[in-house]
């Protein structure tokens, strides 16, 4: 199989076929950083994430752009009401944004453009569009004159007469039509402003993106992502500009859209009071868990909130990786002096146990198809599953084709949840693993002599240095990290 996705523009699941061979463009926007990041947003960032990390894994060689809307009428209005400079307001969010995400071990894009810092790029776009005559200039305020693009609607599948009769448009006294909307604002006392052909002012809110896009991947590019509340107006805005200012089509190839994380089926947002904020989320719950509680979900339905739904993500998370610590434990005792044979011999394209290839094919079908999360974890339960069959089959006659399927199993396991954007947690010991063992041998021999009590103590002292003693039913002894 290749890659399908469902392109919102065309409103059908098709190949994803880039522009430019192996070479992808994808621009997803970003924050407008007046407020904290919520789980709403942490949903489509690692939605974005797993769709570059999948897009990387299948050979194709991305560029990532995410935008910071750093100035905007929220920034502005909240700055007033904090007596902050609004500047300062957004950069105090932009950088908890990356704190977060990064703890959400979300890839950092590789350009993070900002309106503020492209305004001339802004105001030669804003030219270009008068000049090609779909945008007109009144009392300092530029709008775009949706009745000049012909096909404005194509990507919402609204009609004008649509956008007026259901007023979701911005009202102004200086346009000529009521669906018209700003490309250039002009200024207003104590609002940031900057100089340009029509007076003091600043930009509008959908003519960054446009100006952003076309600088870092050019005036067609592969992909674009987002939540379905951009697709009107913001996106159905972009491509108006886009298109007109070059000429160009498509401006964008595939437009991508996340669905809403809803609260008793109502969408988080924070007009409607009930979100809750990414930094609250993780003083509760692991980043692992969140991310799985993220995409345990198809990316495009909705995904509703609540602490059963984190609990179970938790529960999940564990297993896997419980699954990948015994693994990694039972390899590292394969490779005993042996270690870098082992590494050789560690190729994810090179498995030979037709399990571990059926289910590692059966993950990138999931994935191929319209980036199926919940299919692709369910087929990695079902790698766990055949884990713990190795396991028990090498604990009972470590023969050399139950050791190489183990240690291809581990490979798959771990390479194909770095695709999901999991990491297995690193816990640090407090103590010495020589010091371990030997805590663990006099346990033992403590439980031969039925001296309980001091078996029970070792197990204590482990625990409190931050080691946790598991008996097996076949009489051995694991132990693990914990936090």
């Amino acid at each position: 199989m290749t890659l399908r996705v469902y392109n919102t523009l065309k409103r059908e699941v098709e190949a994803f076929v880039p522009i430019r061979g192996k070479k992808v463009g994808l621009y997803v926007c970003g924050i407008t950083p007046y407020d904290a990041s919520h789980l709403g947003h942490a949903r489509c960032y690692v939605t974005w994430d797993v769709f570059r990390r999948y897009l990387e894994f299948s050979g194709f060689d991305v560029t990532h752009i995410q935008n910071f809307t750093d100035v905007d009428d929220k920034i502005i209005h909240r700055a007033n009401e904090l007596k902050r400079n609004p500047s300062d307001l957004a950069q105090e969010y932009i950088d908890a944004y990356f704190e977060e995400f990064d703890q959400l071990n979300v890839k950092r894009a590789h350009q993070y453009p900002k309106v503020t810092a492209h305004i001339p790029e802004i105001i030669v776009l804003v030219k270009k569009l008068i000049q090609n005559g779909f945008a007109y200039e009144n009392k300092g305020d530029v709008f775009f004159e949706v009745k000049k693009c012909a096909d404005y609607g194509k990507l919402s599948r609204q009609s004008v007469d649509d956008l007026v009769k259901g007023k979701r448009i911005e009202p102004s006294e200086n346009k000529k039509n009521p669906e018209d909307f700003a490309l250039w604002k002009a200024a207003k006392p104590g609002e940031p402003s900057w100089e340009s052909p029509w007076g003091k002012g600043r930009p509008g809110w959908h003519i960054e993106c446009s100006v952003m896009s076309s600088k870092y991947l050019g005036e067609q590019f592969d992909a674009h992502g987002g939540g379905q509340d951009l697709i009107f107006p913001h996106h159905e805005n972009e491509i108006a500009q886009s298109e007109s200012a070059s000429g160009k089509k498509p401006f964008v190839k595939y437009w991508l859209h996340n669905g809403f994380v809803t609260v008793k089926q109502d969408k988080m947002a924070k007009s409607l009071g009930n979100f809750l904020t990414v930094r609250e989320a993780l003083a509760k719950h692991s980043p692992e868990t969140l991310r799985f509680f993220l995409i345990s979900t198809h990316y495009r339905q909705p995904l509703d909130f609540n602490e059963n739904a984190l609990l179970q993500a938790k529960q999940a998370w564990g297993s896997l990786e419980n699954a990948l610590e015994r693994m990694e434990e039972a390899v590292e005792e394969i490779a005993g002096n042996g270690k870098e044979e082992v590494k050789r011999k560690n190729s994810f394209s090179g498995a030979v146990d037709p399990k571990v290839e059926e289910l590692v094919l059966g993950f990138t079908r999931a994935m191929d198809d319209d980036v199926n999360t919940p299919l692709a974890i369910a087929l990695l339960f079902q790698l766990r599953d055949y884990a713990f069959k190795l396991l028990e089959q090498h604990a009972q006659n470590p023969d050399e084709d139950t050791k190489s399927s183990l240690v291809q199993c581990r490979t798959a396991l771990s390479r194909l949840l770095d695709v999901l954007g999991f990491k297995p947690v690193q816990k640090e010991l407090s103590i010495p693993v020589e010091e371990i063992r030997r805590l663990v041998e006099e346990r033992e021999e403590a439980r031969k002599q039925r001296d309980f009590g001091r078996a029970d103590k070792i197990r204590r002292q482990l625990r409190e240095r931050g080691v946790e003693l598991e008996d097996q039913k076949d009489g051995s002894v694991r132990w693990k990290a914990i936090q």
